[in-house]
């Protein structure tokens, strides 16, 4: 950066999964000077709503207060997720941003690269195997070929 007057920024992917923990973890730990010069945004995504089996269950109407109640459930859990991630960061002597979004987690996360001038992202891998990975898909895979900044994959330790 020219001057250095302006701070890195480095964005954090999470969600609840012990790998995504991993890597905010393994970031704080390895690259603890870097991210203390810069801003550190941790970002989590909540999946698009599929209700497709409430309304199976519920024969096609399903309750809009249920709808609603499940909406506000998740977006509470993304909420204690990012905080508890804010509070790790914390315990490492760092001050986090925390941001969140509804979508498809690799999309979502791309577009917040963008959008944000994210310098590195750091995500976690859930190492799935090949066939899995087909049929899934992967995300940091996706991030890796697609986000417009480096990418650091903290995998799995053998």
């Amino acid at each position: 950066m020219e001057g250095g007057s302006t701070k890195k920024k480095i964005m954090v992917a999470t969600d609840e999964s012990e790998c995504s923990h991993r890597a905010l973890q393994w970031a704080l730990d390895n690259l603890g000077h870097t991210i203390a010069a810069s801003e550190l945004i941790v970002f989590s995504v909540q999946p698009s709503s599929d209700y497709g089996s409430v309304y199976a269950a519920s024969y096609g109407s399903a309750p809009p207060d249920l709808i609603r109640s499940l909406d506000e459930n998740r977006k509470k859990l993304t909420l204690a997720l990012l905080e508890k991630a804010k509070d790790i960061c914390s315990q490492h002597g760092v001050n986090a941003e925390t941001m969140a979004a509804v979508g498809d987690p690799k999309e979502e996360i791309c577009k917040a690269v963008d959008k944000l001038n994210i310098q590195l992202l750091v995500l976690g891998s859930h190492s799935r195997g090949a066939i899995k990975r087909a049929f899934l898909g992967s995300v940091s895979n996706y991030c890796v070929h697609n986000a417009k900044c480096p990418v650091l994959v903290v995998k799995k330790p053998a």
